[in-house]
Order: C-alpha cells, then sequence, then structure tokens
C-alpha cells in the first residue's frame, strides 16, 4: 500500500469575498506541481458562496463535474436547458462532454451555500453533455457506505459518470468500523473526511483531511469520533 496524505491546513486557499474555496488540488490561483490531481480525480474544491451569489454562465468540456452540497442550497442552469435547485443531502453530476455552459448561485439569499465541486477527467472525450442529480436518504448513510456516483451504464447506485469510478458517503458514530473493497483492480481511493475524526489503514485523519491510497484492494475505517466521510476510487 501507498499513501499520501494532505492535511486540512496545507490546502490551497482563495478569498473572493463573495466565494471562500479550499483546494485540495491545483485550482485557478493555487498552482502546486505536487497537487495537480490524483489520477482521474483534478479537482476538489470546498466552497461557501455567500447569499444570492454565485458563478456566471461560463463554459466547460470533456469533464465530469460533480456537485454535493453540505448546507443550504444551490441553484443551477445550463445551455441544455436545466434549471434545478440542489439541496443539502443531493448529489449533481453535469457531464460537460463536447461543451456545456452553466451558472451556479446560491439559491438563498439570506444564507450561505457550502458545497463540494469536483471534477473527474472522463474516461471518453466528447460525448454528448447529460445532467443528473438524486436525492440521498440520510439514513443510507448511517454507519455504513453508501454508493452516490458510479460508471454510466451500471447499476450501482448514485448519479451516473463516464469513468470507472465510484464514490461513497457515509455518516459513522464513534467507534464504528466499517470496511471498503474497491471495485476495480488498479483503482486507488482518496479518502476525505468532511466532518469528525477517523483512522483508515492505520492512519489517523482529522476534518477535512484527505488522503489518497493506491495498491491495496480494501480499506479499515475506525470513526475515532463521530465523522462524516467521502470516498472517491478513481482510475490512477
Amino acid at each position: 500500500m501507498k499513501s499520501i496524505l494532505h492535511k486540512a491546513a496545507t490546502r490551497g486557499y482563495a478569498d473572493h469575498g463573495w466565494l471562500k474555496s479550499w483546494h485540495s488540488f491545483s485550482f485557478a490561483g493555487y498552482y502546486n506541481p505536487e497537487r495537480m490531481h490524483f489520477g482521474a480525480l483534478r479537482v476538489l474544491n470546498d466552497d461557501t458562496v455567500a447569499g444570492g451569489m454565485g458563478f456566471g454562465t461560463h463554459p466547460h468540456d470533456n469533464m465530469e463535474i460533480i456537485s454535493i452540497p453540505t448546507f443550504g442550497d444551490l441553484e443551477h442552469r445550463d445551455s441544455m436547458g436545466n434549471q434545478q435547485v440542489i439541496h443539502q443531502g443531493d448529489v449533481q453530476v453535469m457531464s460537460a462532454g463536447t461543451g456545456i455552459q452553466h451558472a451556479e448561485y446560491n439559491f438563498n439569499k439570506d444564507q450561505e451555500v457550502r458545497f463540494f465541486q469536483i471534477w473527474v477527467f472522463p474516461k471518453t472525450r466528447n460525448v454528448a453533455p447529460r445532467y443528473d442529480q438524486q436525492s440521498i436518504a440520510a439514513e443510507s448513510m448511517h454507519n455504513r457506505l453508501q454508493t452516490v456516483v458510479s460508471p454510466l451504464g451500471t447499476n450501482d447506485g448514485g448519479v451516473q459518470i463516464h469513468q470507472d469510478a465510484w464514490f461513497s458517503l457515509g455518516r459513522l458514530e464513534k467507534n464504528t468500523a466499517i470496511g471498503y473493497s474497491l471495485h476495480k483492480k488498479g483503482n486507488g481511493i482518496y479518502a476525505f473526511v468532511i466532518e469528525g475524526d477517523v483512522t483508515i489503514n492505520g492512519q489517523t485523519l482529522n476534518r477535512r483531511d484527505g488522503i489518497g491510497i493506491t495498491e491495496t484492494d480494501t480499506l479499515t475505517i475506525h470513526a475515532d469520533d463521530k465523522a462524516e466521510i467521502l470516498l472517491m476510487e478513481v482510475p490512477v
């Protein structure tokens, strides 16, 4: 097993007033040649957007873009005609493919929205753009890992993307121990602690820490305190 630890405080940070963003990998004004990506995982941004503010219409292509709100509501509009509100508890994906224009705003003017914006390199380039959004029941994540993203064409659950990647969310009570077996040989896994403290394969992690793990088929996760965790299994 090989691993690389990214402590929360070592992430890049940008404060634009209306937007505060922590970057686990190089993004925009944050550049670290040692933190460009983890395999197919290109971007993991921890964003907070002020009430009524947001990202104006802008283009993307050949990227799988996943949004996971952790507080508040995010409004999405795109050139395919989608206009949706993504709530806390939802997972959304936009496959940019051959090209798409979209905008994202805080749906509420009186409170901030906090969400993770995640980019994954696609398995196939220049596919037709597509949109998907699902609500994840809180009880499905209680002391277990719930699949929230899986490869297009599988029946593994969650929203689907053009990549051999599986994302899972879990909310663990203190002293809960669970295992994870990778779906595809040769994949790696990037674990991100949303809240709390956990130990993964012997490595202690705290709130907003991340760890990339390769050359293993399984993980053992122990909640040292009440915790919420996101696992991102991707080709490396």
